[in-house]
């Protein structure tokens, strides 16, 4: 191999280019002769400033990038794996999901806490996933739950400006910028279970792609084997990225232990299911866990907020 440059694609958040730089270490790491170059590409989710679930819903965050991959201007693209659609565009596949940070959720707060419980009743809290926004009302129907858009850095400032009071955050995304400081407490996943994929990166590629062996040598097993259940459970519900589906698969003594839940927009019905199965087989253990939840009537819940 002599000087392979390899384009990577991503979004030009402070995010997404600590992630994008992340896997270039990587990549360079694989191999002395390879030689990554990053290409800042916007997307429908960076341009518009309404509501997700108003703009599109599914793919704002990625569908400049897959067409970017198709028409071959880049060789790859990094996504945070949640914000990617289950089911891919023919040409595309997920060829590796290096290892999965922090899964959970936190809250950045201008006040101090131990846990949820010591947010003051009224208070003002920012979040704009319906996912987040049911299960928060179901543990706290006291706070002020309003809708909130931006990037990281914008939503900790609107926090600081006494725009909010109190925003909900992955604490994956705080951990790779290193701005662990602004954590105020970390919710468990009993209380908050997370998003399909949170925590992961996602490296998306046209199948037939000359590097892809390669690239695939940046894959985690586990992390593979417990986002394609998160991911296969999305399908069987017929969900999207915006839906308030919550799944967390993860190894546990040699198996594959996957927690899934649905609820409505007002908290006050939330659907739960636990399966555990073979971590050679995901996606039978993510069909457990979808025909409870359905037969719970989990298709009711997401219909509503479609």
């Amino acid at each position: 191999m002599k000087n392979l440059k390899i384009v990577i694609g991503t979004r030009g958040s402070e995010l997404a280019l600590a992630q994008t730089r992340q896997i270039a270490e990587q990549l360079s790491a694989l191999e002395t002769d390879i030689q990554p170059e990053i290409e800042i590409i916007r997307t429908t989710g960076d341009v518009q400033t309404g509501s997700l679930r108003g703009i599109g819903g599914q793919g704002v965050f990625t569908k400049e990038l897959e067409k970017a991959l198709i028409d071959k201007r880049i060789d790859l693209a990094i996504h945070s794996l949640k914000d990617l659609p289950s089911q891919f565009v023919p040409e595309l596949c997920l060829v590796a999901t290096p290892e999965r940070e922090d899964v959970r959720d936190v809250i950045i707060a201008n006040v101090a806490l131990k846990d949820l419980n010591d947010l003051p009743i009224g208070t003002k809290i920012g979040t704009g996933s319906a996912r987040r926004q049911t299960q928060l009302r179901a543990l706290r129907s006291d706070l002020n739950i309003q809708d909130i858009r931006g990037n990281i850095d914008t939503r900790i400032k609107l926090v600081a400006e006494g725009d909010y009071e109190a925003v909900i955050l992955a604490s994956a995304g705080l951990h790779r910028l290193k701005w662990e400081d602004h954590i105020k407490c970390y919710l468990p996943t009993k209380e908050m279970l997370p998003a399909v994929g949170q925590g992961a990166i996602g490296i998306e590629m046209l199948h037939d792609h000359p590097s892809k062996s390669l690239i695939a040598k940046l894959n985690d097993d586990k992390t593979f084997t417990a986002v394609t259940a998160e991911r296969k459970l999305l399908t069987l519900l017929r969900g999207g990225c915006h839906s308030p589906i919550a799944a967390w698969a993860r190894e546990e003594n040699g198996s594959l232990r996957m927690d899934g839940r649905v609820g409505d927009l007002n908290g006050q019905q939330i659907l739960h299911a636990t399966a555990t199965g073979s971590t050679t087989e995901p996606e039978i253990v993510a069909t457990e866990i979808a025909r409870s939840l359905i037969e719970q009537g989990a298709n009711r819940l997401i219909e509503a907020t479609s």
